[in-house]
């Protein structure tokens, strides 16, 4: 491996990380915040050299962009996750067996943690955050749209860290290069868990290629199911904010679920989306139900839609499960509660679904049948987020059930060891 010293380093550093104090991460993570502050107009630049590489059209143009503000959001999650209680040391488990041996389960890092993601330059300080926080090194393999805002991201960081003694190579940022991801994800023995955060085509990449231990931050093909019962002003504002509030984001609203009664109060449902020019592509149904009530240059039937995405894109399944990542969505009308389960089971990706309704029944049963990492009644989906959980800054949304799932921050990235203290014991 050509980066074999490079993680060799990191492995090396990653140990050092164990006799800091939670005090003095905290000291150092709220300087790195001061820096992202300090030094907002260099980091917009270098966001600008990537900015100015794409075309403004492309969904990921908004997840790629930096601005002011969101700089201070950085800054103030970084401050944040510093104020949270440290994840190490938790006794998970302390019992005293017959024989008098004391066992405790207690929480510790992992040790050095890969992260693959696109453009996302938020990541490298949400990643570093959680990790220097939890005792974890981090290795960062950016995508190259993002590539000059992540160097300086990560050229920031280790001027801080050196201020403080703190060896860099704790967080590591890779050539934005294929030839690098193959190496992390085949740095067994070098990397202990491995995130990939980004699109379908890379989660299924990385699953498909790793060496090294996975967690899935899947897609979000996220879905609201309006209920016969649903209140009307309600479902609309979490309809329109859950679409609409930020589209390139993985818990944006992908598709519009309603059911048939409700449907002459589809173009009212709808008015949010139409004063932010939301394209959708409704089935038949819903198409009657918003024809004349609805932009015509914003209203598509799903089926054209799809016959287009196809002979667009082969790899493209169904309009049903495309996670748009831009201001679109699909509207699919139901007769039932249990329909509308079925197309979550059929189309989800497990990622967040909703149900606007007001009746306990249908919003327990809703509970308790859908699969995913977050269920919400009578809320959007935009929540799914882990400092809207109070978690601090997240490193990504697990969709998989074998071990971390949904919003993953500080807890979720540690392990656990066994600590056995005896009297001399022996084992017959």
């Amino acid at each position: 491996m050509e980066l074999k010293e490079t993680f060799q380093k990191v492995k090396a550093a990653s140990k050092t990380l164990g006799l800091l104090t939670d005090e003095q991460r905290n000291k150092i993570l709220q300087a790195v915040a001061d820096a992202i502050i300090a030094e907002t107009p260099a980091l917009l630049a270098a966001n600008a050299e990537d900015l100015a590489k794409m075309d403004k059209a492309n969904p990921l143009y908004d997840r790629l962009q930096l601005t002011e503000q969101r700089l201070q959001d950085i800054a103030s999650d970084m401050r944040h996750v510093s104020t949270l209680p440290s994840p190490l040391g938790r006794v998970l488990k302390d019992k005293t067996l017959n024989n008098g041996l004391h066992l405790q389960r207690v929480a510790v890092p992992f040790g050095v943690i890969g992260m693959i993601y696109e453009a996302r330059p938020n990541v490298t300080y949400d990643v570093f955050s959680l990790c220097f926080k939890s005792g974890n090194a981090c290795v960062l393999k950016g995508g190259k749209d993002a590539n000059a805002s992540n160097s300086a991201g990560v050229e920031l960081i280790h001027r801080v860290l050196i201020t403080f003694g703190i060896d860099p190579n704790v967080v590591t940022l890779l050539p934005a290069t294929h030839e690098a991801t193959g190496e992390m994800l085949n740095a067994v023995g070098y990397i202990d868990l491995c995130i990939p955060r980004g699109g379908k085509k890379l989660i299924n990449f990385v699953r498909d290629t790793a060496k090294v231990p996975v967690i899935e931050t899947g897609a979000g093909v996220v879905h609201c199911y309006f209920d016969k019962d649903g209140d009307l002003e309600m479902g609309k504002r979490i309809i329109t904010n859950a679409k609409c509030r930020r589209v390139s984001v993985c818990n944006a609203l992908d598709c519009l679920l309603i059911h048939e009664s409700r449907l002459s109060d589809l173009p009212a449902l709808c008015e949010g989306l139409a004063e932010k020019q939301a394209k959708i592509h409704a089935d038949a149904k819903a198409y009657e139900a918003l024809k004349g009530h609805y932009p015509d240059t914003l209203l598509y039937k799903a089926e054209e839609s799809e016959a287009k995405m196809k002979e667009a894109d082969a790899n493209v399944k169904s309009i049903w499960n495309t996670e748009w990542l831009s201001m679109q969505m699909g509207i699919k009308t139901v007769t039932s509660e249990d329909e509308a389960l079925d197309h979550i089971a059929t189309y989800g990706s497990g990622h967040s679904e909703s149900i606007v309704s007001n009746e306990e029944t249908a919003q327990k049963k809703f509970q308790a049948m859908v699969d995913a990492a977050c269920v919400y009644v009578n809320a959007p989906t935009s929540f799914t987020d882990g400092a809207q959980f109070g978690l601090g800054a997240e490193i990504g949304i697990s969709t998989q059930k074998l071990g971390a799932r949904g919003p993953m921050a500080l807890e979720e990235i540690t392990t656990y060891k066994w600590l056995i203290t005896g009297q001399g014991q022996t084992r017959a």
